[in-house]
């Protein structure tokens, strides 16, 4: 298990949950650092005063903040005078559906939230994820991480509660910049469907169903430093074929939608599989008119008999 890299309490409301923090991802398979092309020493990032040009120690620096009339100071002393109520709490703040969260406030770290392992904390830090799991949403809070107010989002994810950063609204640009085309061009319904069935085929119910997840490029950096340190040349690597525009948009939609279907097919459709039954042959003609006749009920006989795509 890793280590924690924070520890404190989630507030809900007058209860609070004894907790820890953990990170969520894994540090990189292949960490690259710098090294001197002429010796292969590790060549070191240093804090050099750029008035003086001098290396100064931890000791020596502080933070500034600039302004225009100079650079304020701004100490130690100073942001822990600050009052930061969530140092030591993750507040919930509001519970909403994670779907009315705005995606480009993600993209911050992630966390696993546990207990701090006291039996104290079981029943509140249960009941938080069973309400949460219950209504099907999620929870805003507020925490602080390195001198920082932060903003998150708390969601419960099997047996875990998993913290999620949020970036402030503030930090959010006005997507409103001219980047979308200055004339929107007439889209065909035809081109609309065709682009709405290569959607169809390639949706999913989660990620593990999308075939190729694999970062390749961290593969491929592996076989080569695999390949330079036993003294092989290593092999060229896969190259992705080069992008063009499609001539014909249509005939490209289809294309790229029927590759999908296919595609899906051989993912589902073992090599192993048996061959697929037989369509059940229909009833002769003679027989089905001689059942309709015992029954007594034909029209009712046929509405329950055949289900429409539409009732299905």
């Amino acid at each position: 298990m890793p280590r924690p890299v924070w520890s404190g309490y989630i507030s809900f409301g007058l209860v609070s949950v004894p907790t820890r923090v953990y990170p969520t991802v894994e540090p990189p398979a292949a960490p690259l650092h710098l090294i001197h092309t002429h010796d292969n020493a590790r060549v070191r990032i240093r804090k050099v005063c750029e008035l003086d040009e001098k290396q100064v120690s931890a000791q020596e620096i502080t933070r500034g903040y600039d302004t225009p009339h100079g650079t304020v100071t701004v100490t130690d002393a100073d942001l822990d005078a600050l009052p930061l109520p969530t140092a030591r709490a993750i507040e919930l703040i509001g519970v909403l559906p994670a779907e009315r969260i705005d995606p480009l406030q993600l993209g911050q770290a992630s966390y696993f939230l546990g207990t701090d392992g006291s039996p104290a904390a079981a029943k509140p830090y249960v009941l938080l994820r069973e309400a949460l799991a219950r209504r099907d949403s999620v929870a805003i809070v507020k925490y602080a991480f390195r001198d920082r107010e932060r903003l998150g989002m708390l969601r419960a994810q099997g047996d875990t509660l998993v913290l999620h950063g949020l970036r402030w609204s503030d930090e959010i640009r006005d997507h409103d910049a001219g980047l979308a085309p200055s004339e929107s061009p007439t889209v065909d319904e035809k081109e609309l469907q065709a682009a709405v069935d290569l959607a169809d085929a390639l949706s999913v119910d989660s990620l593990d169903q999308i075939p190729d997840l694999t970062d390749h490029y961290r593969q491929d950096l592996l076989n080569l430093i695999d390949a330079k340190s036993q003294g092989r040349t290593p092999g060229p690597a896969a190259q992705p074929a080069p992008a063009t525009p499609a001539v014909d948009l249509m005939a490209a939609l289809k294309a790229s939608a029927e590759r999908a279907r296919r595609a899906r097919l051989d993912q589902e459709t073992p090599a192993d599989a048996p061959a697929p039954d037989l369509p059940m042959k229909s009833t002769p003609p003679r027989k089905r008119a001689a059942a309709k006749k015992a029954s007594g009920t034909k029209g009712t006989a046929k509405k329950v008999g055949r289900r429409t795509h539409r009732d299905a």
